[in-house]
């Protein structure tokens, strides 16, 4: 075998369009100098359980990870991450080792250290996830000061297809250039602090520039109450889903959007749907119950 440096080889690759280089993620604790900006403190989340029903479903995995920010959108330092299995009262059903590689002997007689979950909680001035709707639902059982915290969805918050990327975290660090262990929950937080760090390719900012200024904004649920069965293509296709009650206790569909687009949405809704001049319901949603079962 010749004794070749590899990345001299990944070099040279890179300079042909006919290849493409994925190098393996090196976390890094620092990104970024502060200057004058003031810093805060962040903290990504990631879990794994076993199934999607947080009535039923448990955690098997915590992820959290530290990290410093400026308030005008730059990340500046990771810090220590935490991360450990928990044993559930019920058993891993086999497909959920296959998507997670998570099985029962992993997590035997394994906890999780709620108190260190919760002293990291307590400095965090921002919670962020990659699908926060899932995550926060979950979390929020592990330590109830989460319902507390502003959240980020790094999923949702970041334009990653109008830069023409991939929305899944895999996806997206492989559209920037890397590969990770996927579906261990402290290497998925470092990857989404490394995604969100890294310039995308079309606006040349950070996805976390984008996610911050968001973040902290309220969207504005409006709701298609009775809205007719006829138009339910025309609803999904403008992205409203649908609520079964479960929460809301009324039936419809719904969709959210910021604050300067509830005037044009409304006028959309009475034109195309109603055909008339229905009253629209619109809620408020803060970021401290964005994602949460209170929205």
């Amino acid at each position: 075998m010749l004794d070749i440096d590899p990345e001299l080889v990944a070099t040279a690759l890179e300079r042909n369009g006919d290849y493409r280089v994925l190098r393996r993620h090196k976390p890094r604790r620092t990104f970024d100098t502060p200057g004058d900006a003031e810093v805060r403190k962040g903290l990504i989340i990631d879990l794994e359980t076993t199934g999607l029903d947080p009535t039923y479903h448990e955690i098997i995995e915590v992820g959290l990870l530290p990290f410093t920010y400026t308030v005008d959108g730059r990340l500046v330092a990771a810090g220590t991450p935490y991360g450990s299995f928990q044993q559930p009262f019920g058993v891993i059903l086999p497909e959920i080792t296959r998507l997670t590689g998570i099985d029962g002997a992993m997590v035997e007689g394994r906890m999780i250290d709620r108190a260190q979950v919760n002293s990291l909680v307590a400095e965090a001035d921002l919670v962020i996830a990659h699908n926060a709707n899932f995550d926060r639902k979950f979390a929020e059982d592990l330590c109830p000061a989460l319902a507390t915290k502003p959240w980020g969805c790094s999923l949702v918050q970041v334009p990653w297809a109008a830069e023409g990327m991939g929305s899944k975290l895999c996806y997206i660090a492989t559209d920037l250039g890397f590969i990770y262990s996927a579906h261990r929950a402290v290497d998925d937080c470092q990857a989404t602090l490394e995604c969100l760090a890294r310039r995308l390719p079309q606006s040349g900012r950070t996805g976390f520039s984008y996610l911050l200024e968001r973040a902290f904004e309220s969207v504005y649920r409006l709701k298609a109450v009775r809205a007719p069965f006829e138009a339910k293509d025309a609803l999904k296709a403008r992205r409203y889903r649908w609520d079964d009650g479960n929460v809301s206790k009324v039936r419809g569909w719904y969709k959210d959007v910021p604050a300067d687009e509830v005037a044009a949405e409304v006028g959309w809704l009475r034109l195309e749907i109603y055909r008339y001049e229905a009253d629209i319901p619109v809620t408020e949603i803060t970021p401290f119950d964005r994602f949460s079962n209170r929205s």
